[in-house]
């Protein structure tokens, strides 16, 4: 999944400078003097230079005579170089994944099982939101490493004028909104497109189900359920204090930088590295943001709203010619320890795989509200086909489309069912 994480960790109070810990290419292997190269992948903008460097510098002194060698990837692309470089015979020994990517390359063999080695690489105490991606019938193919999820940002002085304060529910979240447009009528409530269906996934979740259930060996669309229904009729209660097109979704036009930065805009649904791009784009334009956040609402005060969690994994290859020595990489990168150096060289910008590992964030900031909602992530589907579901037509944004514009959600949920199953079961 594409990020812009620099900006995530921006936001949360810190800007952290990326840059490659070895030479861009050749793979890992061992030279003519006996000595081995252990070659990792990273994806540019996930690792704080700092924080990888100390982690291979411990490797290293524990295994004499090894080198790490770190070689930055850029998203555009990511996928065809993964493909490939998972069926040569010297691949990267360490790879990060995208989590929604996981699972295709897994199936396909190009992943080595790690799980006889749950134990050392410290299985039972990652957050179970970010696990569910990792693992394909039943096994163990890489290690969660970190994640991040969308919060509402609002616009503190809109705020305190309607005399509203964050919620904790939906009900107040929408009692929220109705002062908040009586406060004052040219201002949005809220900011949100009609395809936002990463918001709208995490109300299915908060109804106990999901976007596609498994149906037998086979998976199935569940949009005609009377759950997504009950979500799409909250989010449309939602999107009916939004003047956003119903059409489009929040990258079209960009909320962050287009839209917010204009004014008129009382709160919105975004990531660290929008709330970011939203404050630098007020600067420029001479404006002051005065942004607070919290986290989604849930249907009672006792936990927040389910959110997506976007983020990556680190997988070993399963051609790799240095297994155990990346299992010991993997193991140290991805343990508690080195987790919460991660943690606390992100200042919590980002989530990391233990909750163990969190570091605590400044009061009132992003991170904070993301902290708050990290035992209630989770992920679309895991499977394969899942990636099919989102290729252009989405047939989840075209169903929402359908009943903001008044469809009954049960019709438009069957058409959209009939494209996910065939989508989803697609290898």
């Amino acid at each position: 999944m594409k990020r812009k994480l620099i900006a995530a960790i921006g936001v949360a109070g810190m800007m952290v400078g990326i840059a490659a810990c070895g030479s861009e290419d050749g793979k890992g292997g061992t030279d003519a003097s006996g000595n081995k190269t252990l070659t990792v992948w990273v994806m540019d903008g996930s690792a704080p230079d700092a924080w990888m460097a100390e982690v291979n510098k411990e490797f290293e002194a524990k295994h004499k005579g090894v080198k790490v060698k770190v070689e930055k990837q850029q998203w555009n692309g990511i996928q065809e170089r993964v493909t490939t470089a998972l069926s040569e015979d010297t691949p990267p020994d360490v790879l990060e994944l995208g989590n929604t990517q996981t699972a295709g390359y897994a199936a396909t063999g190009g992943l080595a099982d790690l799980t006889g080695d749950k134990a050392k690489l410290g299985h039972d105490g990652w957050n179970k939101g970010m696990l569910a991606s990792n693992e394909l019938d039943g096994k163990l193919y890489s290690a969660p490493w970190y994640a991040a999820s969308r919060v509402v940002v609002y616009d503190k002085t809109a705020f305190k004028k309607a005399g509203v304060t964050p919620p904790k529910t939906r009900q107040e979240w929408i009692d929220g909104l109705k002062k908040l447009k009586a406060s004052d009528p040219k201002t949005q409530p809220i900011y949100l497109p009609g395809q936002s269906w990463y918001v709208y996934a995490g109300f299915v979740w908060d109804e106990g189900s999901d976007l596609a259930v498994k149906d037998g060996d086979k998976w199935k669309g569940n949009l005609s359920s009377p759950q997504a229904a009950a979500a799409m009729n909250f989010y449309k209660e939602l999107q009916s204090y939004s003047t956003a097109p119903k059409d489009k979704d929040e990258a079209t036009p960009q909320q962050s930088t287009d839209i917010v930065p204009k004014g008129g805009v009382a709160s919105w649904v975004g990531l660290g590295w929008e709330a970011g791009g939203a404050i630098d784009a007020m600067k420029k334009a001479g404006k002051t943001a005065d942004f607070g956040y919290f986290p989604i609402p849930g249907k009672t005060a006792d936990k927040p709203g389910s959110v997506f969690f976007g983020g990556s994994n680190l997988a070993i290859a399963e051609r790799s010619k240095n297994k155990d020595l990346a299992k010991e990489w993997l193991a140290l990168a991805a343990g508690k320890q080195q987790m919460t150096a991660y943690a606390k060289a992100t200042e919590g910008g980002l989530l990391p795989n233990t909750d163990a590992a969190q570091f605590k964030p400044a009061a009132g900031s992003f991170a904070e509200a993301m902290a708050k909602a990290s035992s209630v992530g989770k992920i679309t589907p895991v499977t394969p086909g899942w990636a099919n579901v989102e290729t252009a037509p989405n047939p989840i944004k075209d169903y929402m489309t359908k009943v903001l514009k008044g469809e009954d959600p049960k019709k438009a949920g069957e058409a959209a069912d009939k494209v996910i199953t065939e989508r989803v079961n697609q290898q």
